[in-house]
């Protein structure tokens, strides 16, 4: 059967046309945050991991990638080793920040830090949002749902298992440093708590120590608190003319 050109053509360009709309699909997935790391393993002390973040934007580069650091990792623990000339990391509440001069339009923002220990785990999400010069943010922060790869995916970094005998690192010395030099109770509260102390062992060995120490007690308390001497100097008087009532009525009973 004879068969005409025109229609070998037409049958010729369908799969050729498929093909391209598959690529045309597939393209813009390709642009993605990627991490990787050499011998990524569980546990893993001083790990250097990489990240390549793909400029999508032909007009307008890259000049700042906010990262979510996952479970494990703190925000102290992470060093910049390597990046963009210009570019610095700064800690954040739940990750890190790398930011500097914006790159050129379409170019990828590589950068490398280094991990002071591995979290003991399977994989590492680094949710991540690269924010552009024009002021565009693409967010690669969604996780695979029933095996179907999100149109935007978070960068995962696989570890493997941990190595024989490797634990966990103890707590950084730098963070128990900041611990220890963190404002205490003030030393005036120690040391009232301490006075408190001494003198309820005075008060329970000797009666006439603990009339003493509330003697003295009140000397201070009258000593801190001008604002109270009417009031004492009123009690006093009371408590003296009780003392001469009390005085008087005896010597009048006796004389009697």
């Amino acid at each position: 059967m004879n068969r005409s050109p025109s229609r070998l053509l037409a049958r010729a360009a369908t799969p050729v046309a498929a093909l391209a709309g598959v690529l045309a699909l597939a393209g813009p997935a390709l642009a993605h945050v990627e991490v990787e790391s050499d011998g990524a393993q569980a546990l893993a002390v001083g790990a250097v991991v990489s990240f390549n973040a793909e400029g999508e934007s032909d007009t307008a580069g890259i000049s700042q990638i906010r990262v979510a650091l996952p479970t494990g990792i703190a925000p102290g623990d992470v060093t910049l080793t390597d990046g963009p000339q210009g570019w610095k990391l700064a800690p954040a509440a739940d990750g890190y920040t790398v930011a500097g001069p914006a790159l050129a339009p379409s170019k990828a923002a590589d950068y490398k830090i280094k991990v002071r220990q591995l979290p003991d785990a399977k994989e590492l999400v680094f949710k991540s949002l690269v924010t552009y010069s024009d002021g565009h943010v693409d967010r690669w922060i969604e996780l695979p749902q029933s095996g179907i790869t999100p149109e935007h995916p978070a960068p995962v970094l696989k570890l493997a298992a941990a190595a024989a005998g490797a634990t966990p690192l103890p707590a950084d010395p730098a963070a128990s440093g900041s611990a220890s030099a963190a404002p205490s109770a003030p030393a005036s509260a120690s040391a009232a708590a301490a006075v408190s102390v001494s003198a309820s062992a005075a008060s329970a060995s000797s009666p006439a120590s603990a009339a003493s120490a509330s003697a003295s007690a009140k000397a201070s308390d009258s000593s801190s608190s001008s604002g109270n001497a009417p009031v004492i100097i009123t009690v006093v008087v009371v408590l003296a003319a009780a003392v001469v009532g009390t005085v008087w009525w005896r010597r009048r009973s006796i004389g009697s």
